[in-house]
């Protein structure tokens, strides 16, 4: 896809620049890079700060970021093009593709569905998302961002040990179905979780910088946690979260070619390549998926059980959050508006009716992803 033409808005910078500057001068990230399309045009571009404080080395606008869970809906339209093609039928059982993949809820191991996988209705789990007894942690089950190494193979074992939250299809719960799901995906169709990606989505759009691997280490921005100032992160690292058992990260995972291609958190990708993707989707999905597919991605497809995704207000579509009810989730985003984000410091938002994408990605967890820059940019670039 060709990259967007220019047109600057001076009022949207207006709005975004004191609020990245103020980030930077409080020591709350490391760098950034803000994008912001209106009508399909780039409104406004701007890398800040460093991408590696220690080298010395500066933000820049096609650096590349590890995408955490920027990730997903990436690999979701890969995922809804082989539904459209006849690979795969959402509401195929998981044992279909993945027989020893049985988790139990109460005794018995009900049926899951690949679309309950990729809304998140499937009873799965993250270990972040669970306190320190949890069984995740406790079976070592990895959200797809730590231990180098680990197989597709030995992960689905200890998810599947674990066990279910809640039976398949009765609530919803953030977890580490897509990874799930990538399995299916290299069962179904015996090719890696990469490959179908590459062949079905980023290939396509021309995203030269997004994959299960870093195109180019010399344009990776390091990882770094909340501080201030921000922590570089070592091999390991957990940053704590919402008072649970925090989230754990390896940075190098990603240049271990035996760690499984996580579907939900495992790829590399650039803010222009991300751009690019949501603004395929808001424009109608060619050539990756068919418009009622794409506009699929961006409607609530979790029903009554809307309250208990991001809390109330919100519904959960394909890959992202969909807001239903603006006062109601005290949010500055538009009704109908598509969001999620990335823990490695990254957040973005579709809002269809205004025809405006934003990207923000930072080298700082989790305050790109869920502190005031995050908060503040996406009200300061939702305003029209």
């Amino acid at each position: 896809m060709a990259t967007l033409e220019d047109r600057p808005d001076t009022a949207l910078s207006a709005r975004l620049d004191p609020i990245l500057d103020a980030a930077l001068a409080e020591g709350r990230i490391a760098g950034a890079v803000v994008l912001v399309a209106r009508d399909g045009k780039l409104a406004y571009a701007r890398a800040a700060g460093q991408a590696d404080i220690e080298a010395g080395r500066p933000m820049a606008r096609d650096a590349i970021f590890r995408a955490s869970s920027l990730t997903k809906p990436i690999v979701t339209a890969a995922v809804l093009s082989l539904s459209e093609d006849g690979v795969i039928g959402l509401d195929d059982p998981i044992i279909r593709w993945l027989p020893d993949f049985q988790p139990k809820w109460e005794g018995q191991a009900p049926t899951i569905t690949l679309r309950q996988l990729l809304t998140h209705t499937a009873g799965l789990s993250y270990g972040f998302m669970q306190p320190e007894d949890g069984p995740y942690l406790k079976l070592r089950v990895s959200d797809g961002m730590d231990q180098p190494g680990l197989s597709f193979a030995e992960n689905l074992k200890r998810i599947t040990e674990a066990g279910l939250t809640f039976p398949p299809g009765a609530a919803w719960l953030y977890s580490v179905a897509m990874d799930v799901l990538g399995a299916a995906v290299e069962a179904a169709t015996g090719r890696t979780l990469g490959e179908v990606v590459a062949e079905r989505v980023t290939k396509k759009l021309g995203m030269a910088d997004t994959g299960f691997a870093v195109a180019d280490r010399a344009r990776l921005a390091r990882a770094y946690a909340d501080g201030p100032p921000p922590v570089p992160m070592g091999e390991t690292h957990v940053v704590p979260f919402a008072g649970l058992s925090g989230i754990r990260f390896a940075p190098d995972r990603i240049f271990d070619p035996g760690s499984f291609p996580s579907g939900g958190a495992g790829m590399a990708c650039s803010a222009p390549d991300f751009l690019t993707f949501l603004e395929t989707i808001r424009q109608g999905g060619g050539p990756v998926v068919s418009a009622e597919t794409a506009q699929d991605m961006m409607t609530n497809q979790t029903g009554e059980r809307a309250i208990v995704t991001s809390g109330p207000g919100w519904g959960f579509g394909f890959g992202g959050a969909v807001l239903l009810d603006p006062a109601a989730a005290a949010s500055p985003l538009p009704a109908g508006s598509w969001m999620w984000g990335g823990v490695y410091g990254h957040s973005w938002f579709v809002d269809p009716a205004g025809k405006t994408s934003f990207v923000l990605m930072t080298n700082t967890s989790t305050e790109g992803m869920s502190g005031q820059l995050s908060r503040d940019l996406m009200a300061g670039a939702a305003t029209a």
